[in-house]
């Protein structure tokens, strides 16, 4: 496994504000690897590598970690829950593990989407190679206009590699697409590999032009009903990182960390100490932004 080039972001939201380039071997751990608290093994690095990303890494495997780093810097860049949710348990169940208030949100929002289709949800399934060619063309139209991918560069690809792969994935019937349309129009896309009965929430998007319709959520609720339909499937992973949309839709998650181990140099060691007072003074104007109730000012900006 060789290094690559990654940034190392000083990033405020989506809003990225400066960045110091490392060469890195990312080292992510699957949500079974995660559930299953193992230590991930540490490919050899070469000359040029300044270190390791290791993502999903279980937080009380951090002092082990980094005890197998041998002296490396160990720096936590982030924590977060990785969330899943169950699909063994059928969909009256997952039903359950909602509160009433979330399902009654739910319910209003798909209610008010369809209103405006003319009455019915107008949600769109993919999954066979010719249909996934259709769904890549209209999802990545719709990907070009969200924020993941002006701000954050990680809209839906449309290289080679990405679409031989998704071409060998339907073959294998081994990946899932949905479109949601709203009044005829593409407006949110969802995109889903499948390995070992794990369904990975890899690609996701919405049109913003819909952002008061929660159109993401709708097209959420959708997919997980189909996948409960479906059967034989275990999880669904919703990946590296947190917020409210993956809180809602989990029923299950691993408290993880991102970190860096890096080879024990003064550059590197500067450069943990430059993201460190970054993320602490994010971390306090965070702190001081909701106690004031600027939260929607706030967002803006992150956006």
């Amino acid at each position: 496994m060789s290094a690559a080039p990654m940034p190392l972001r000083f990033q405020i939201g989506a809003r990225t504000l400066a960045s110091i380039q490392r060469q890195l071997v990312r080292v992510p751990l699957s949500l079974e690897e995660a559930l299953e608290g193992r230590l991930p093994v540490l490919p050899t690095l070469d000359r040029t590598a300044h270190g390791y990303q290791i993502t999903s890494l279980p937080e009380d495997r951090r002092d082990a970690m980094a005890f197998a780093g041998g002296g490396m810097i160990a720096f936590v860049r982030q924590r977060y829950t990785r969330r899943y949710a169950d699909l063994t348990i059928g969909y009256d169940g997952y039903l359950e593990t909602m509160s009433a208030n979330a399902r009654s949100s739910l319910r209003r929002k798909a209610k008010k989407v369809a209103t405006v289709s003319g009455g019915q949800l107008d949600i769109r399934r993919f999954r066979t190679p010719d249909e996934m060619t259709a769904f890549h063309d209209v999802a990545r139209r719709i990907s070009l206009r969200t924020y993941q991918e002006k701000l954050l560069g990680n809209g839906l690809p449309d290289d080679s590699g990405f679409l031989r792969h998704m071409y060998q994935l339907a073959a294998a019937d081994s990946v899932r697409g949905w479109l949601l349309y709203i009044a005829g129009e593409p407006a949110a896309y969802l995109y889903c590999p499948i390995e070992g009965g794990t369904v990975r929430y890899d690609h996701v998007g919405h049109d913003p032009a819909f952002s008061d319709l929660s159109p993401g959520g709708v097209l959420q609720m959708e997919a997980m009903r189909d996948l409960f339909e479906d059967g034989g499937l275990q999880r669904f992973d919703f990946t590296e990182g947190d917020g409210q949309h993956k809180r809602q839709f989990a029923t299950g998650g691993v408290p993880c960390i991102d970190m860096l181990l890096l080879r024990a140099s003064l550059a590197n060691r500067l450069t943990t100490v430059a993201l460190g007072t970054f993320d602490r003074t994010a971390a306090l104007g965070k702190a001081a932004t909701q106690k004031l109730g600027l939260e929607k000012i706030a967002k803006k900006f992150r956006r």
